[in-house]
């Protein structure tokens, strides 16, 4: 009888050891585990309201050199990230992301662990201002090859000199707007208020483009992959 009561004790200990370690390494695995930070390293963990945020961007920025300087990294599935290799300088790290808004920037230095908080945006909208450039050109319409060659005005709108969707493509890309300034970015996107009230998208888009000193030339150019 003793032996069984000693036996049944030293399960009961197994057990609550075994149940001590899984709660600490469950907790340790939702909070992130330490990162090992260098002398020119800057790293830590980014949470948000739900726990660690994994694939989220970490900025490291610094005026302090003789240019501006910036390295940008992704955490990873546990909210951790490590900035390496930092040249000697005061830093402003910050966290932005899908979803949400740029966090506080917190000033850091080489060497230092720095844990951050994401900002989980308030509305879609809000969050839409961070999505980089090529997020929004990729969602262009391409339109599919059986609509080249073009139909002009009175047909699908494209001009009839474009001849395949490859044409159409080169023209949007290097041939044509990626040539003197990149698409997405906000200035692509939005209209300044100082430039009027228009009744239609394609009026108000015609009289922007027509801003700069090749005005004329981005007019061509889109009227001949179809304005409207």
């Amino acid at each position: 009888m003793k032996s069984t009561r000693l036996s049944l004790a030293a399960a009961i200990a197994v057990a609550i050891a075994t149940t001590a370690v899984s709660v600490d390494t469950s907790a340790r695995q939702q909070t992130g585990a330490a990162v090992a930070v260098d002398p020119d390293d800057i790293g830590g963990v980014v949470t948000g309201p739900k726990g660690p945020e994994a694939g989220v961007w970490v900025i490291a920025e610094t005026t302090d050199l003789p240019t501006r300087f910036v390295r940008i990294v992704v955490t990873d599935d546990r909210g951790r990230y490590l900035v390496p290799d930092l040249p000697n300088a005061h830093y402003e790290v910050w966290v932005r992301g899908y979803g949400l808004t740029d966090s506080a920037r917190v000033r850091a230095t080489p060497g230092k662990t720095v844990n951050l908080t994401a900002v989980p945006a308030p509305d879609a909208r809000a969050a839409a201002q961070y999505y980089p450039a090529g997020y929004w050109f990729s969602l262009i319409n391409v339109p599919p090859p059986g609509e080249f060659p073009g139909t002009g005005p009175d047909g699908n709108g494209i001009s009839p000199n474009l001849k395949s969707q490859a044409e159409y493509v080169r023209l949007i890309k290097s041939g044509g707007c990626l040539s003197c300034h990149a698409l997405g970015t906000k200035a692509t996107r939005e209209l300044p208020p100082g430039l009027g009230h228009f009744n239609t998208t394609y009026d108000a888009w015609m009289r922007r483009i027509q801003s700069g000193q090749a005005g004329g030339n981005m007019r061509s150019t889109i009227n001949l992959i179809c304005a409207q």
